[in-house]
């Protein structure tokens, strides 16, 4: 691979290719967070090009040009991903509060995240809301999902460092860890290693809501 110090070619190239493929996330929506923007911008304070960016985190550089130019927002296991390549938390990417040694999150301060993913499994939206941000030092990153239904079952799995644990507040889900396929209801939970090849999402005609605990190791 050469080396960029600052290609203007190669990441125009990419910007075009993301406004060309994709769903739009629709701008302007009171309360989203715009995470693509927020990547960007730690990108380019780290000096990098998107090529660049692409080698350092293990993404495809058209993916990240996607998520860049808000045509795909990033799943959390893509999130946890680039967090650990600047050495930082995922809540960084969604902007907020002051940081100190507590963080109380009310309600109507939650901002929403909002994703709609069009890679292999199809369209595969959620919107998930960060429960810990504000708290600095922070070994967890603690997230309030909403899963909407799937029109076909999903195959592609995320894997990345870390642990999760997800409880299942309302709906039901599909779990999907390695060889493993399971449904889990209201009131149940499971707790796993990420680095296992996972996927979650609503197993009925229902929305689910999860309470998301990632530490990303």
């Amino acid at each position: 691979m050469p080396e960029y110090t600052r290609d203007e070619t190669m990441d125009d190239v990419l910007a075009k290719v993301a406004k060309e493929s994709g769903d739009r996330e629709e701008p302007g929506k009171k309360g989203e967070i715009p995470v693509g923007e927020n990547v960007r911008k730690f990108r380019e304070a780290a000096g990098l090009t998107v090529q660049q960016f692409a080698e350092r985190t293990g993404f495809s550089a058209a993916l990240l040009a996607q998520v860049e130019n808000r045509m795909v927002s990033p799943s959390l296991g893509t999130l946890v991903k680039i967090a650990n390549a600047f050495d930082t938390t995922v809540s960084a990417f969604l902007g907020g509060k002051e940081e100190r040694e507590f963080s109380i999150v009310r309600k109507e301060e939650r901002a929403v995240v909002s994703r709609v993913g069009l890679k292999e499994g199809g369209k595969s939206p959620y919107t998930y809301e960060s429960l810990g941000s504000g708290k600095a030092g922070r070994k967890m990153e603690p997230f309030l999902v909403r899963l909407q239904p799937l029109s076909e079952p999903p195959r592609a799995r995320s894997t990345h460092d870390g642990e999760e644990f997800l409880y299942v507040l309302s709906g039901k889900i599909e779990v999907c860890l390695g060889a493993l396929s399971d449904i889990l209801e209201e009131g149940d939970s499971i707790y796993y290693d990420s680095t296992i090849p996972h996927h979650v999402h609503s197993a009925d005609a229902r929305e689910a809501l999860i309470l998301a605990v990632i530490h990303a190791g």
